[in-house]
């Protein structure tokens, strides 16, 4: 789980980043505003925890513009106590939960995995459905109607990620980390190479289709 944490009290935030390898997640930091949305908009972090005050762009500043990129990665904004206001101006904008400070890192970090486990469900079985599309994750197989298509390793990593979130917009860092490894050398021409095989393969047989989402990424609807 590769979380971002954008907080201005330096303290605070080495210390979560320190606490969180205990708890297998893999915090990148931000101190300021402007290096937070830098890093924010590469989309690459499964969880996002934004203080609302920051140096620079301030948290709901990011988050708008998170949201207005069509970016659906999960946000937790950290807000001071007497803060209702922008708590609830937090949501409107697309926060997907809260934390009052002071807090405690337990809360903290199952909150986080909560968010997570929203975007990763843990499916009682290996069988993945999205309208007449099956995906069995055992066998690498795509099932559509009563055809079964058996798929490469990136093309089943591919549409399993798809799968588990439909309608959620990956970014081409985001699928480069999680597909091919955040330290490999391969380029973005390998996604566009592995979509547009699994786009020949569902062209035509189904209503769902893989779709660019222009300077994002790409996601999986129903046409």
């Amino acid at each position: 789980m590769r979380t971002l944490i954008v907080e201005d009290e330096k303290k605070l935030a080495d210390a979560l980043a320190f606490l969180a390898k205990k708890q297998n997640i893999d915090f990148d930091i931000a101190y300021d505003g402007d290096t937070g949305w830098m890093l924010a908009k590469k989309g690459i972090y499964d969880v996002i925890v934004l203080d609302i005050m920051l140096p620079g762009i301030d948290g709901l500043e990011i988050l708008r513009r998170i949201r207005e990129n069509r970016m659906s990665t999960p946000v937790l904004l950290l807000t001071a106590r007497d803060s209702i206001a922008d708590r609830v101006k937090g949501l409107d904008l697309g926060a997907d939960d809260y934390l009052v400070k002071p807090f405690a890192t337990q809360e903290l970090f199952a909150r986080i995995r909560s968010l997570y486990r929203r975007i990763s469900k843990d499916y009682s079985n290996d069988m993945l459905k999205v309208s007449n599309v099956e995906f069995l994750s055992d066998s690498q197989v795509m099932k559509i109607s009563d055809i079964e298509i058996k798929l490469s390793i990136k093309e089943a990593q591919l549409m399993e990620m798809f799968m588990r979130a439909p309608k959620r917009t990956f970014s081409r860092d985001y699928i480069l980390d999680k597909i091919w490894g955040y330290d490999s050398d391969v380029s973005e021409n390998n996604i566009e190479i592995y979509i547009h095989y699994l786009r020949k393969k569902l062209e035509n047989k189904t209503s769902v289709k893989i779709v660019t989402v222009r300077g994002v990424g790409y996601t999986l609807k129903e046409k």
